[in-house]
């Protein structure tokens, strides 16, 4: 058992007999996440319903400042879980990104223009909006979906953690208001705005905290939970109540940046586009234009530096301070403002927890608790959603008694192993923004703009989100060492579960859906629904909703020798000991845990949904009749055009395949019809069947 205790006497001592499911600790945007994800489980038919607490020690949401930037791949999840209408309504998209460098007599001049996200990367580009309404349009998505049974408890700190046998039990307490409002700076000026600085690493780390003392005790009481999500940033108090083998490892640097949040009033003419802006000598800026005519202004600060302790004196660092920097770097251009949202500042540095979660896999860590960097590749808020996106399912369905509870072991290896990309990234991106232009080629302590450039066009990529391919697991059948594509932490792994596959086996799988990469996330292109001719985006169709699903690419459903391949496959999928009915809850809709999805490539107007395809792929109710929202096709839309789908997937249009989906999205086996019993296999090791 191991126990970490802090904190002050209790007033009150309640104990709760009975285990929640989980509990949260943190409601940003990574505690969020996981609360939605949960919150979308309900549905999925168990003897063990999800009974979950997300608590947070601060008394309100965010309301100003701290992440805006929204990744293709999360807007993506954001619509898997319906709510990314709102943030593409409200946010400011980003379309171009303009380079401005010094030319030969150090005035800056924009040298090139380069689209902000990828063509035809996802049907989502990123976006900017404020992190407070993110968090309120997940705050929505939770209530709605859970029926109010999930909801944020606010100025409860947690104080101590006991890992026991099948449960983990966490005290907290109640803070008083003044306990749970952070400590901010007022500077006096026309800036005396709320600051970010008491979440910065420019302070140490008990400032954020330093309201809270032993002698304001609360209530107290303790929670009992199968597992627990730690999600409470940077400081984590979980990671520190795990132990020192988890804490962060890494370096800073002496780059100390700036941020403001101003309306401007300037003759930039690039205001309104995201830019990268080296000086001569003064610094770099990065521009990043946001809603409501906002402009996030992030400002190297070559005037600061780090003490011999490795840390900037930030009460030297003011609004004038950083506005001063931007107004250097961006002359001959004028800037001003008279309204100011928000600043803070930061310290460029990157570190990593050589764990992402306990031993026991009960108890886990996601976004800054384990992993934090810079935040101009705008991958903060990103990266920590998508972890807990990735975790919630697992811990969901493991603590419904529907999956192995193996499948836990698959967070430590997808996750960590993308963190360490980023850490990666980051390392050489920060450094490359920070660095003095180089003056010509001779010039070896300046930075090449052409190299800056570059790490840009390829940065792109990976800040999309959608460059992440998890390596072969239990959920991900793929050739390739499961040690060596994994978290790269050096932690031993269990590889119970995972099935080997050979280079030359998995390269004649991989073939038959070449635009399907196995262990990364399923593109998507518009395709028609059968009965009714509406076109959607396929992808639209994977809905966060806990179930796995098998993609049954059909084929020329017309073709007689194809149309018997598909009856054999379905005469399996729906036999009465196949792993569909197995895996299914008695007295459950047979999608109730595993959907299955069909996309042919006749004719739409030459084929019957009801003469032409098996009833396992249009289930019929009782109550409700036939499912005729299942069965798509690969066809011309009237109004949409056509979305080539067995082309963009690399799928014959013959022969088709089948792609077996993750509940987040990802594809995890990939085969022929005839591979049936693969298929069974790769099913049979994540579920309880």
């Amino acid at each position: 058992m191991s126990t970490c205790k802090t904190g002050a006497q209790s007033k009150v001592y309640a104990y709760h007999s009975n285990a929640h499911s989980s509990l949260i600790i943190g409601a940003g945007p990574a505690g969020l996440m996981a609360a939605a994800s949960f919150a979308h489980l309900t549905a999925i038919p168990s003897a063990s319903p999800l009974s979950v607490r997300i608590i947070d020690k601060r008394s309100t949401k965010i309301f100003s400042g701290q992440a805006d930037g929204l990744q293709c791949r999360s807007l993506e999840i954001f619509d898997s879980l319906g709510f990314a209408d709102r943030a593409w309504k409200e946010a400011n998209h980003m379309i171009e990104i303009c380079m401005w460098n010094p030319d030969a007599t150090g005035i800056i001049q924009r040298s090139d223009r380069i689209p902000d996200t990828i063509v035809g990367l996802s049907r989502f580009q990123q976006i900017v909006l404020q992190q407070g309404r993110i968090e309120r349009f997940f705050l929505d998505n939770i209530q709605k979906y859970s029926g109010g049974a999930i909801k944020v408890e606010r100025a409860i700190l947690p104080t101590s953690l006991q890992i026991g046998g099948e449960r983990v039990k966490v005290t907290v307490r109640k803070l008083t208001e003044e306990e749970a409002t952070p400590p901010q700076a007022t500077t006096g000026s026309k800036s005396d705005v709320t600051d970010g600085l008491f979440r910065s690493n420019l302070v140490g780390d008990d400032y954020e905290d330093k309201n809270i003392t032993d002698a304001k005790g609360g209530e107290e009481e303790v929670i009992n939970a199968k597992f627990v999500i730690g999600c409470d940033g940077a400081r984590s108090w979980t990671r520190r109540a795990l132990g020192p083998e988890f804490e962060l490892q890494g370096e800073a640097t002496d780059f100390i940046w700036g941020v403001m949040d101003i309306i401007p009033i300037t003759d930039f003419p690039d205001i309104r586009m995201r830019c990268a802006i080296h000086s001569a000598n003064d610094g770099s800026l990065m521009v990043i234009p946001r809603e409501n005519r906002l402009v996030r202004l992030y400002i190297q600060l070559k005037e600061v530096t780090p003490d011999a302790s490795g840390r900037a004196d930030r009460s030297k660092i003011t609004p004038e301070l950083i506005f001063g920097a931007a107004q250097k770097i961006l002359r001959p251009y004028k800037i001003d403002y008279e309204y100011c949202d928000w600043w803070t500042a930061y310290q460029i540095g990157q570190r990593i927890s050589p764990s992402f979660s306990h031993p026991s896999n009960k108890v886990f860590l996601a976004g800054d608790a384990v992993h934090t960097h810079s935040p101009k590749a705008g991958q903060g808020m990103n990266v920590a959603m998508q972890d807990s996106f990735n975790l919630a399912w697992k811990v969901g369905l493991v603590a419904k008694g529907i999956c192995h509870p193996r499948i836990l072991d698959t967070y430590q290896s997808e996750r960590r192993r993308v963190a360490q990309d980023l850490i990666e990234f980051d390392h050489k991106f920060s450094r490359l923004f920070s660095g003095r232009p180089a003056k010509d080629v001779m010039d070896a302590e300046g930075v090449s703009m052409a190299e800056f450039k570059d790490a840009f066009l390829k940065g792109n990529l990976f800040a999309s989100g959608l460059s992440v391919d998890y390596g072969p697991s239990s959920l991900v059948v793929k050739s390739g060492d499961p040690g060596e594509l994994g978290d790269r932490s050096g932690r031993s792994r269990n590889l119970e579960g995972v099935r080997r596959i050979t280079v030359e086996e998995f390269e004649v799988k991989q073939s038959l859906a070449k635009g399907l990469p196995v262990g990364m996330r399923f593109n998507s292109f518009k395709v028609l629904n059968q009965a009714c001719a509406r076109p959607w985006h396929f992808q639209e169709r994977l809905k966060a909703d806990g179930r796995f699903r098998i993609v049954l690419f059909a084929g020329d459903i017309l073709d007689q020798a194809q149309k018997q391949r598909v009856e054999v496959f379905c005469d399996k999928l729906s036999s009465s000991n196949g792993f569909m009915r197995r895996a299914t809850p008695e007295g459950s809709k047979i999608d109730s845990v595993i959907e299955v999805l069909t996309i042919h490539s006749a004719k739409r107007t030459e084929t019957e949904l009801l003469r032409d395809f098996p009833d396992i792929l249009h289930p019929f109710d009782p109550h409700t009749g036939w499912d005729y929202n299942k069965v798509f096709v690969d066809d011309e839309s009237y109004h949409e055009g056509f979305g080539d789908a067995y082309k963009n997937y690399g799928v014959d249009k013959e022969k088709g395949c089948v792609v077996a989906v993750r509940p987040d999205q990802y594809v995890g086996w990939v085969g022929e019809l005839e591979d049936f019993k693969q298929l069974q296999e790769y099913f049979e090791g994540i579920f309880l069947v």
